[in-house]
């Protein structure tokens, strides 16, 4: 859960759509919606595909600390 959760703050962090970055990624969108509410096991090739098309190393979606402070942000 730590990827899923992680994905989707980097995603919204970048203000990009599902769509978007599955196609940055060569996945659907429903494959990117699957694996950031946890409900789709992901490989490490796609790991590696949906971080690059985000521009994060892969180790920063793994990390569950990494993210955190984006909770403390106010929202717009």
């Amino acid at each position: 859960m730590i990827f899923a959760r992680n994905l989707r703050r980097a995603r919204r962090l970048q203000e990009m759509s599902q769509e978007a970055l599955g196609l940055a990624a060569g996945l659907s969108r429903t494959y990117v919606s699957e694996v950031e509410r946890g409900a789709r096991n992901v490989s490490i090739d796609n790991m590696g595909a949906l971080a690059k098309a985000l521009g994060v190393p892969l180790k920063h979606l793994v990390d569950a600390d990494m993210f955190n402070a984006v909770e403390m942000l106010p929202k717009e």
